[in-house]
């Protein structure tokens, strides 16, 4: 693994993403308070461009009637299929209070460096 080079720190604003090519693979970067975070543009399911889905909280019922939000801009939800992925692990995300059988399901994620105005994905 390597440090590539994907651009300058003013080409990753807050709250954006950008698609890059690493090593002949499609990567969603995404700027989340402040971090960088890289996300293979690839969804497990059935292949769909994942880094165009949209970004938005983790929506979530803490009683009946009643719902609220979390995470902001932290979930992204595939275009396809709308299965959700959480930005920084890249693991799926699912209601914990919903009883079904689960599988592990993630998407590959990449380190992402800043250094000297610069920025890298390790790769």
């Amino acid at each position: 693994m390597k440090p590539h080079y994907i651009g300058l720190q003013s080409d990753f604003p807050e709250n954006e993403r950008r698609l890059i090519e690493v090593k002949g693979k499609s990567v969603g970067v995404f700027r989340l308070k402040g971090e960088l975070y890289a996300v293979l543009n690839y969804c497990p399911h059935q292949g769909a461009p994942l880094c165009q889905g949209l970004v938005r909280p983790w929506v979530n019922a803490p009683a009946a009637g009643e719902f609220g939000y979390d995470r902001e801009g932290e979930i992204l939800r595939c275009p396809w299929h709308q299965w959700e992925f959480d930005i920084k692990t890249g693991c799926m995300v699912v209601d914990g209070k919903v009883r079904t059988k689960t599988y592990k399901v993630t998407v590959e994620t990449f380190d992402v460096t800043e250094e000297d105005g610069k920025v890298y994905v390790i790769a």
